[in-house]
C-alpha cells in the first residue's frame, strides 16, 4: 500500500509517498480502506520531529483521523466488509497513522460515519471530538457553571463550545474579528477578542473568574488568570505550569480515548441531531499533503483540511 510520511523529520517538503507492505487485521480488528484523512496540528508536529515515536521505524506516518470502508475483518470482528466507518488512529501506536491507503484498527476505535455525511466530513470528527469529550468529562462541570474557551474558532474549540452548550454550561469564547460570526454561531453566551490579554476580557464578564477554562489556543499562563480561585484549567499541550490559587490543571491526552468507540458513536449521534457541526476547509489529493501542511501552518484555516485517498 501507499502511505504519506517522512523518512526524516523536517518541513512540509519532507512529506513523500512511500510504499509499505499491506497490513492485515488480527482478532477483533478491521482493515479500513481509507478514503479521507483529516490534517491537524498534531500531524505537523510529528512531521517536524516534535513527538516521541518510541520504537517505530520510518517512514513515520501522521494522521489521527480516518474515514473509509471496511475491506477486511479479523476473527470475531463485529464489523462487516463494506461498512462506512470513521476511526481514530495513533501514529505512535502499533498500527501507525491515518495518511495511508489501508489502516488497521481495533473494533472499539471505530464507529459508523454520521448519516448523510461524506467521508471527508466524517474524518474531521474522531480525534478532536474525542478530545472535546475528554475535556468536559475531566472538568466535570454542572449546568449553568461557567466555561471559557480560547482558540474557539479552531476545530477543537468549535466542538468544545457546542458540547458545553449542549450540557447547559455558560460559555465565554474568544474570537478574532474575522471569526466573530463563526464563534457566535456555535452558541457561545459571550464572545471576547482573542489575544494575550484574553483573561482580562473574560474577567470583564466574570469578575471573580470562570469555573473552568479550556486552553485550545495554548496561551498557558496568559489564560490562567481568567479562572477563579479553586477552578479548573484544561491544557491540550501538557502545560506543566502551576497557576496557583488552588486551580487544578487537567492535562488532556486523546490517545487515552483510542478504544472509545462508544464515545465515537455518541459523537456520531450528536452530529446527526445537529448538536455538533462538522466543517471542512478544503479537500486535497493525498499526494498534495505537503501543500495541506503548508496551509495549516500558515494559519487562518477554519474547518479541517482533508486528504483524499
Amino acid at each position: 500500500m501507499l502511505v504519506i510520511g517522512v523518512a526524516s523529520f523536517g518541513g512540509p517538503e519532507a512529506l513523500a509517498v512511500h510504499e509499505v507492505p499491506d497490513p492485515h487485521p488480527g482478532p477483533g480488528e478491521v482493515r479500513i480502506r481509507v478514503r479521507a484523512a483529516a490534517v491537524s496540528p498534531t500531524d505537523t508536529m510529528l512531521r517536524a520531529g516534535g513527538l516521541p515515536l518510541g520504537e517505530r521505524r520510518p517512514p513515520y506516518v501522521p494522521g489521527m483521523d480516518a474515514a473509509g470502508t471496511v475491506d477486511e475483518v479479523g476473527e470475531g470482528s463485529a464489523w462487516r466488509v463494506g461498512d462506512a466507518v470513521m476511526a481514530i488512529a495513533l501514529p505512535r501506536g502499533e498500527h501507525g497513522g491515518a495518511y495511508a491507503e489501508l489502516l488497521v484498527a481495533p473494533d472499539d476505535s471505530v464507529a459508523r460515519i454520521p448519516a448523510s455525511t461524506d467521508f471527508a466530513t466524517a474524518s474531521t470528527l474522531p480525534m478532536n471530538g474525542l478530545t472535546a469529550l475528554q475535556i468536559l468529562e475531566e472538568l466535570d462541570l454542572q449546568p449553568e457553571q461557567t466555561l471559557a474557551v480560547t482558540g474557539a474558532a479552531g476545530t477543537l474549540g468549535n466542538y468544545v463550545v457546542e458540547l458545553a452548550k449542549h450540557q447547559g454550561l455558560t460559555v465565554v469564547a474568544d474570537a478574532a474579528d474575522r471569526d466573530l460570526e463563526l464563534v457566535e454561531s456555535l452558541g457561545a453566551d459571550h464572545v471576547v477578542a482573542r489575544g494575550d490579554d484574553v483573561a482580562e476580557r473574560i474577567r470583564e464578564f466574570f469578575p471573580e473568574g470562570v469555573d473552568a477554562l479550556v486552553d485550545a489556543a495554548v496561551l498557558n499562563e496568559k489564560a490562567a488568570p481568567a479562572v477563579r480561585d479553586g477552578g479548573r484549567f484544561a491544557t491540550v499541550r501538557h502545560w506543566d505550569g502551576n497557576p496557583g490559587r488552588g486551580i487544578t490543571v487537567h492535562r488532556i491526552s486523546v490517545p487515552r480515548e483510542y478504544r472509545s468507540g462508544h464515545k465515537l458513536e455518541l459523537l456520531r449521534r450528536w452530529v446527526e441531531e445537529g448538536v455538533l457541526t462538522l466543517r471542512v476547509a478544503d479537500v486535497l489529493p493525498a499526494a498534495e499533503a505537503t501543500e495541506a501542511h503548508r496551509r495549516l501552518e500558515a494559519g487562518g484555516v477554519r474547518g479541517r483540511l482533508v486528504l483524499r485517498f
